[in-house]
């Protein structure tokens, strides 16, 4: 600074003095000495392009963007050459929000030096904020093929390739980052982000701990640690590292919400009330502020929520997957045409499409393993498309073979699966995830077919303007409640809640293959109340009752699953504060599914949580013949259990309407040995008979709920409400006899 201060002493008329000396306080942080500088080089020389461009730089960086257009307009009016200018013009015209001239400033950079990697990128990032994802893509590459040490282009198209689902490359362009760069936090929290996604949380886990080795305030790197732990199932570290994120951001949406899902998980009730409060108003504040709620749609459906708030959530996270549709920049699709299906000839059936992550060992296919094999061929060609890789079990190879198409689709884009859907021209198309892990709702989003339906996967609404119907039935979905779902219901005769038992698990119904008591430590002379569900699913209402009734029943039991374990101990401690002995609650661990079901057949009398049901655990305890209790509320969650019940025939000796009815018919069932008696026998001798397990006879009625869609499609009328009945005049099952 001095020799430069000197030089212009003994030359006053000296630009490139004042421009090296504005440059100078410019570096040490005095931009009035830096403007005053530029200002006198350009007196000196007043065709001084750098000049202008350093002094339009120093007004960009105060936020005067109006005064860095305008230099930067006269550098390049002096140099019409001047690249760095056009490029900068170009960012101070994108903030002001003049995007198409900043795309004209970056496209003239490019065009004197097609191999500049600031305008390649900045191209890249407006058409990335577009949703032109293949656009900018093509940008963030242009740049990578002409210089390295850049770690933003690998990052945005990490980014881009994440929102295609396509994890290989996107962890490839992290691990790029993190070559150049291996301190980035940012990059250690996104890779690990996607590790979790795709499900090697321990390696999510790792690169956690490694962001916040190296940036130990980064709060979202606490807070997604705490979501790998919970995923993992060491709940106790997820609640601690959440209060950390907690204590280095307090207003932190993401981490509150999350927080209290844990504590729920594991019963820990103290702050509930406070926090359910605290939560409902954030959620309430995103909604008005276009922000995507922090708490999921599939959280929503087991919490105290209004059900005009979870039908609200579901609306955003159905606006994002819109959203997320539109980066693809696919064209409208051309759907099959409205025509009758004639089953005249065999060639000409109704086209349907099941969408799922879930074909494999999951619950869904072992409730519906049988059903894609079991539409009737005549009329119906099924098409199964997997967006998870074969995971080798049982469950994935019966569905593989008795489907009768079969399209693993994991490895694909979501326009890729869309485009293969419209092509296989699919005339009703089945999502079978709805919220939960798996999803990729983009793809019902990009409409690739004309009818698009929401089924089992998710029992409640999607809030999805692309999703015509609901399939469910009377009781679950009312008509009266149609106001809380965004689509239209569909009711099946019976219940809407398959399950494939009769041909998958006859052999737990042989009375030479029961199990005992003494089997899992289970007291032969107390009479064992039993709830196999998520410890999610339970509130203090309920617990209270359930204490209430091991009060009332004298040498009665609780028995209850380790799922978690970490809140087994929370629920003892509960339990003894409302004066129940120790002995009274039971604790085992969750067991493989055949087992499970005949463990339960053990038991005495189940008790349902109503604030979410047990919906297959409910399919599961009914099948061992073993009768519940179940109070069903408003939101579809709140009353499968119900409706399982009456499929079976006897569901009004298990339904009751308030929670004091709850008590008092647990507990008389419990005190009248020859009443409970009678229903056990009655619900284990119509097991084979029943509607409830009656495979063949649901996906008939569910074969006429497809051909009813289709007509009402065909006669050019919008989707209604329809309810399915087991006659085939409404519903043409067999045309073709």
């Amino acid at each position: 600074m001095e020799m430069f201060q000197e030089a212009v002493k003994l030359k006053p008329s000296f630009p490139d003095a004042y421009l090296n000396l504005g440059n100078v306080y410019k570096g040490l942080g005095r931009p009035q000495e830096a403007i005053a500088c530029y200002q006198r080089a350009i007196q000196s020389r007043p065709n001084y392009s750098i000049a202008y461009g350093n002094l339009a730089s120093t007004y960009y960086e105060r936020g005067q963007l109006d005064l860095a257009i305008l230099h930067y307009k006269q550098a390049i009016s002096f140099d019409p050459r001047f690249l760095e200018a056009y490029n900068n013009l170009g960012n101070a015209l994108k903030d002001v929000g003049r995007v198409d001239e900043a795309i004209q400033c970056y496209s003239q950079c490019l065009s004197l030096q097609p191999s500049h990697p600031q305008a390649l990128t900045n191209l890249g990032n407006i058409y990335m904020e577009w949703n032109m994802s293949a656009a900018a893509a093509s940008y963030y590459k242009a740049t990578l093929a002409v210089t390295t040490g850049l770690s933003a282009p690998f990052n945005n198209l990490a980014v881009i390739y994440k929102q295609q689902g396509n994890y290989a490359d996107a962890i490839s362009c992290y691990n790029e980052v993190l070559r150049i760069d291996p301190s980035a936090a940012d990059g250690l929290v996104n890779r690990g982000n996607t590790y979790k996604e795709i499900g090697r949380v321990t390696e999510a886990i790792q690169d956690y701990i490694r962001a916040i080795t190296v940036r130990p305030t980064m709060a979202e790197a606490h807070a997604n640690l705490a979501s790998a732990y919970k995923d993992s199932g060491h709940v106790e570290a997820a609640v601690k590292s959440y209060r950390q994120a907690l204590l280095l951001r307090p207003e932190f949406p993401e981490a509150t919400c999350n927080l209290l899902h844990t504590l729920q998980c594991v019963c820990s009730w103290e702050e509930r009330d406070m926090m359910f409060n605290e939560v409902e108003g954030i959620i309430r504040r995103q909604i008005n502020s276009s922000v995507l709620p922090s708490v999921q749609p599939f959280h929503a459906i087991a919490y105290p929520l209004d059900p005009m708030l979870a039908l609200e959530i579901s609306r955003k996270y159905a606006a994002h997957c819109s959203m997320v549709a539109t980066r693809f920049a696919l064209p409208p699709f051309n759907h099959p045409s409205p025509i009758p299906i004639k089953c005249d000839h065999g060639s000409e059936r109704l086209r349907i499409g099941y969408v799922s992550s879930d074909f494999g060992n999951h619950p869904l296919s072992h409730l519906m393993g049988s059903v894609f094999g079991m539409h009737n061929r005549t009329n119906i060609e099924v098409f199964c498309y997997a967006l998870s890789a074969n995971d080798g079990t049982e469950w994935r190879q019966r569905i593989q073979s008795e489907a009768e198409h079969f399209i693993d689709v994991s490895s694909m884009s979501s326009d890729m699966i869309a485009k293969l859907i419209n092509e296989d021209k699919i005339q009703i198309l089945i999502n079978l995830n709805g919220y939960t892990k798996g999803a990729r709702n983009e793809i019902f989003a990009m409409r690739p077919a004309p009818i698009q339906v929401s089924y089992m996967g998710f029992p409640g609404t999607t809030g999805a303007t692309y999703i015509d119907y609901l399939v469910t039935d009377e009781f679950v979905s009312p008509v009266k409640y149609a106001h809380i779902y965004s689509e239209k219901l569909v009711h099946l005769p019976h219940c809407y809640f398959v399950n494939d038992y009769k041909q998958k698990n006859l052999d737990v119904l042989d009375p030479n293959c029961q199990h005992k008591r003494s089997d899992y430590g289970l007291p032969e002379d107390k009479f064992i109340f039993a709830c196999f569900n998520q410890l999610y699913k339970m509130d203090p209402e309920i617990f209270n009752t359930w204490c209430n009734i091991l009060k009332r029943v004298p040498n009665s039991a609780l028995w209850l699953l380790r799922f978690p374990a970490a809140g087994e101990m929370r629920l003892r401690a509960y339990a003894a504060a409302q004066g129940v002995q120790p002995d009274q609650i039971i604790f085992t661990d969750v067991a493989m599914k055949q087992e499970h079901i005949r463990r339960s057949a053990l038991a005495d009398l189940f008790l349902d949580t109503p604030l979410c049901n047990a919906h297959t655990t409910g399919t599961d305890i009914l099948w061992a013949g073993l009768p519940m209790v179940t109070l069903p509320l408003e939101k579809m969650a709140t009353r499968v259990a119900g409706s399982l019940c009456l499929a079976t025939g006897i569901g009004d000796e298990m339904i009751v309407s308030s929670m004091k009815e709850y008590e008092e018919r647990a507990v008389s069932l419990a005190l009248s040995q020859p009443k409970l008696q009678a229903l056990t026998n009655k619900l284990k001798s119509i097991r084979l008979t029943c509607p409830l397990f009656d495979t063949t006879r649901w996906v008939k009625n569910l074969d006429r709920a497809y051909f009813k869609m289709w007509s009402i499609y065909c006669a050019g009328q919008e989707p209604h409400h329809f309810k399915v009945a087991e006659n085939d005049s409404e519903f043409p099952y067999d045309r073709s006899s």
